[in-house]
């Protein structure tokens, strides 16, 4: 790996002065200022955030979920599909009357939107009350970028164009407490022709081993539980270094982990998935029984014109060895509804997929034309309402299967990892199983997050279970 692509220590060392330098001012002004960091799109924005959260707390702030006494408001963004970039657009636009009754109120965008050129110039022009802008590559560069709109009062844009890079040891500020999202990678080399991704996120980058398997130390020693890896596309680690480690050897060495209880990794690309990544998830007894593995579309044609570089029978028959070898594991995917060109016999294909593999659950989106992409200029796109009448037609076929995996579970006794309350009910707790599943089940007044605990599943929905605590 080129060594330029990890961002130097003495850049890193710069960027805690100023937000030491920052923090040390607000103490003089008498002052704990608040942020809001509000996120959308995937685990690695998850996971982005806590990075921005820590170094915002390095720099003196606190935090808040009312934007009315919100110091500092930042939008996390995604580009992968317009509805995203719809709704942050519509939620940065409802903050121009907060800011004239604020003026000091900063509000900020960044993520993946801002790295596309045109969606930054839009915000520069025509929404001036937004100060701060900076895109994906530029994340540690934070301190400095925040500490010049705060002390110059001027607006900041920093949407550098580049191949990516590592910036380690940068502050984290988790959330959660028995569970914890690691980035391995970051980027994509794959070129999706429907896919932002690889010009929003940059080229594929690994992080260094040592470094990954430090930080989940760290984490299991603050009694984390449950890690999940995660990248673009996990199964290319090490491809693009001299680690002499690809992920199936990093997930051994997870494995190894003291306090470490349950391993989870996403995303894995069909093309990339090795036996030797098969073997290490049968073999590590912490790698849960679960595996993401998008397959996007059941047509061989449309999967060449994706750029997937696999047929629906290497998808299939890739399924059928992780289950010969891994026997009853959860399986989840991505589907794409509506690509350009896709005809009926072309669904019928991705239909029948869902029928042979029967996955636990899917994340299924109606195609997004992505300015920039080589689909956004394809022929044939497919009307609207061709694409929701088809995605309907998904969701019913889907929704039968998950009702009918989970109807398996009645009545069984699962080992579950305690989540926290359920988001719905106080009385109520939640956890999930070691295939993903969630299960509600009544406050004992004794069960705290984190605990691993044993419960008797006594009711069935399509996306939940509900059980009782037996041990």
């Amino acid at each position: 790996m080129k060594k330029d692509r990890f961002v130097p220590k003495e850049e890193l060392l710069r960027q805690e002065e100023i937000a030491n330098a920052l923090s040390s001012y607000w103490k003089e002004q008498g002052k704990t200022p608040l942020a809001m960091v509000i996120t959308y799109g995937c685990q690695q924005n998850e996971n982005d955030s806590e990075r921005i959260r820590g170094m915002l707390s390095q720099m003196g702030y606190g935090f808040t979920e009312n934007k009315e006494e919100a110091d500092l408001i930042l939008f996390n963004t995604c580009a992968v599909r317009e509805g995203a970039e719809q709704r942050v657009l519509g939620n940065v636009g409802a903050l121009k009357h907060l800011k004239k009754r604020n003026p000091e109120l900063i509000v900020g965008i960044c993520g993946c939107m801002m790295q596309q050129q045109q969606v930054a110039e839009q915000i520069k022009s025509k929404y001036r009350h937004v100060s701060l802008v900076f895109g994906t590559h530029v994340v540690h560069r934070l301190p400095e970028l925040l500490s010049e709109t705060v002390m110059k009062k001027r607006r900041v844009f920093c949407t550098d164009d580049s191949e990516g890079v590592i910036a380690e040891d940068i502050p984290i500020l988790r959330e959660a407490d028995c569970k914890a999202w690691v980035s391995v990678m970051y980027g994509c080399n794959n070129f999706c022709t429907y896919c932002i991704v690889p010009y929003v996120r940059g080229r594929e980058r690994s992080r260094k081993p040592e470094k990954i398997l430090a930080e989940i130390k760290i984490l299991a020693e603050r009694g984390v539980k449950e890690i999940t890896l995660l990248g673009q596309n996990v199964n290319s680690y090490g491809k693009d270094a001299d680690f002499g480690m690809d992920f199936a050897d990093l997930l051994r060495e997870v494995n190894k982990i003291d306090g470490i209880f349950r391993i989870r990794f996403m995303t894995s690309h069909p093309k990339d998935m090795s036996d030797r990544l098969i073997d290490a998830m049968a073999e590590c007894d912490k790698v849960m029984p679960q595996l993401h593995l998008p397959f996007q579309a059941g047509s061989t044609r449309v999967l060449s014109e994706m750029n997937r570089k696999y047929t629906k029978e290497q998808y299939l028959a890739l399924v059928e060895k992780v289950r010969a070898k891994l026997g009853a594991i959860s399986m989840t995917s991505d589907i794409i509804v509506g690509f350009p060109g896709e005809t009926e016999e072309d669904f019928q294909e991705t239909l029948d997929v869902l029928e042979k593999v029967r996955f636990d659950s899917v994340f299924s989106f109606i195609y997004s034309k992505r300015t920039g992409t080589p689909a956004a200029t394809m022929d044939n796109q497919v009307p609207e309402e061709v694409q929701h009448e088809r995605f309907e037609r998904l969701l019913e076929l889907q929704n039968r299967i998950s009702r009918e995996i989970n109807e398996e579970y009645f009545e069984k006794t699962v080992e579950l990892l305690v989540e926290g309350a359920s988001k719905t009910d106080s009385g109520v707790l939640s956890g999930r199983t070691p295939e993903g599943k969630i299960v509600n089940f009544p406050d004992d007044g004794e069960t705290k997050t984190g605990d691993l605990i044993t419960v008797k599943i006594t009711k069935v929905s399509t996306w939940s279970l509900a059980g009782e605590k037996i041990g």
